[in-house]
């Protein structure tokens, strides 16, 4: 660990243990918020100065083995992690430690988790488009290149499968780096990732960081920051594109809460902590394009209750470029990915950045879905022979589009038995404009379900 000075370096005792936070008194020199201070083996982080020389710290494992009056011994500088080419292809925890087996990153420099974010005249507005091949989420929702693209969804609705095969796709078909970071998810999850990056060939290009469910709320409230440290290094001194994905966002807001909780603050609006709109900000801001390089987000978002009104969706909804909404109706539907067409939006579907046809064909798309929607409760009563012949015609397209829009993963391939497919917007865009021109279809509508490109309906009927 690197000193801010080795004169610094000062002796405390542990005055309070309360859950996850530990109160330290130092009788010298009092540390700083975000220094790192070791108990025993057990490393704590700074949050508050509470005065007489007292310091309330988050404990970045489990506090057994703590006791009042153990010497607590202050480093005199934050976590520092390594960044660099020799943490491609690892598994690393919070403080940039490998989990995965194998021994230490070598030819790495370390640097604090704790950066400022670039200032707005570095920064740089690019609006470009990141290909996914991913049909729902090209023509509805396209992802910007350096901005922040959220997926919303409640609880079983295959967040984890859509990050999965996103990181699949553009490792593909992207010069740049991948990050994955797991805020408090389940290690069954981290171990299956692993082996199939590995499957996939595209490990030796991810940096994977875990802070998983059973660690403490301090390493998953701060595995974020570990993450974007390491992403900007590929950013601002290799000047490379960064892909970062981030599962779950939610659970970073929930870590925070009960830090906070424990800190003593009082909560505020549904038990959410007061600092939550600051803490999330100082986390987002620095995902940003520089004139070095891009980092592109995708942050999975878990949504409470499928409560869109709930304030931590509310405020990641406020920073995103683009969200992706997954509904629990259409996966129970089976249409997957489960991606809500008319709840779905982003701030690159104009014409002047996806181009006019585009633009005409999503709005259409919507129209119909929209349309579809309003004559469902006729339907459900009287009876599609009840509807007029365009209504019909209207339903009969609709339905096809929504069977379209579903797309065979590669990394589903082991499950579901069909062949993963990649779409281009090309063909995506063709596609739907045929669907939506026609009036009678020779097809039945469940051919046109889990195909790739519409070329694919020959092969299937």
């Amino acid at each position: 660990m690197t000193h801010r000075n080795a004169e610094t370096n000062s002796q405390g005792r542990i005055a309070a243990i309360r859950g996850g936070v530990v109160d330290v008194v130092f009788d010298g020199t009092v540390p700083q918020i975000h220094d790192l201070l070791y108990a025993g083996d057990i490393a704590l982080e700074v949050s508050a100065l509470l005065g007489r020389g007292m310091v309330r710290a988050m404990a970045m494992a489990p506090v057994r083995g703590l006791g009042l009056g153990m010497p607590v011994t202050a480093t005199g500088g934050p976590i520092k992690v390594p960044v660099g080419d020799g943490i491609l292809g690892r598994m690393l925890d919070v403080f940039g430690a490998p989990i995965d087996g194998r021994p230490a990153p070598t030819a790495v420099e370390n640097r604090s988790i704790h950066r400022a974010p670039p200032k707005l005249s570095d920064r740089v507005l690019q609006s470009e488009i990141l290909e996914t091949g991913i049909k729902a989420i090209d023509l509805l929702s396209p992802i910007e290149r350096g901005g922040k693209t959220g997926l919303f969804g409640g609880a079983g609705v295959g967040k984890t499968v859509l990050i999965t095969e996103l990181i699949n796709n553009t490792v593909q078909h992207h010069k740049g780096v991948s990050l994955f970071c797991g805020i408090g998810e389940r290690s069954r999850e981290a171990e299956e990732l692993y082996r199939e990056m590995g499957e996939a060939g595209v490990r030796d290009k991810t940096v994977m960081l875990f802070g998983q469910m059973n660690e403490a709320p301090g390493v998953r409230f701060l595995v974020g920051n570990t993450a974007l440290t390491m992403a900007e290094y590929f950013r601002d001194d290799k000047g490379q594109d960064v892909l970062l994905l981030i599962d779950n966002i939610f659970r970073f807001v929930q870590a925070g809460s009960e830090v906070s909780g424990l800190m003593g603050r009082m909560p505020s609006r549904v038990g959410y902590q007061p600092t939550l709109a600051t803490e999330l900000a100082a986390l987002e801001e620095r995902i940003t394009s520089t004139k070095r390089g891009a980092i592109t987000s995708i942050q999975a978002v878990y949504v409470p209750a499928d409560d869109f009104t709930d304030p931590a969706a509310a405020h990641i909804f406020s920073h995103l470029s683009a969200s992706v909404v997954l509904s629990r109706k259409r996966a129970s539907e089976g249409l997957y990915p489960a991606v809500d067409p008319l709840a779905s939006a982003s701030v690159m579907l104009t014409p002047s950045v996806v181009g006019q046809r585009h633009y005409d064909i999503a709005r259409a798309v919507r129209r119909t879905l929209a349309d579809y929607e309003e004559l469902r409760d006729i339907i459900a009563m009287l009876g599609l022979e009840e509807l007029s012949s365009a209504d019909r015609a209207t339903v009969a397209r609709a339905r096809r589009l929504e069977r379209f829009l579903t797309q065979p993963f590669f990394t589903t391939e082991a499950f579901s038995g069909t062949k993963g497919k990649l779409v281009s917007i090309a063909e995506t865009l063709s596609g739907c404009e045929t669907i939506l021109g026609q009036t009678q279809f020779d097809l039945p509508e469940s051919a046109y379900y889990m195909i790739g490109a519409l070329d694919d309906l020959e092969a299937k009927s």
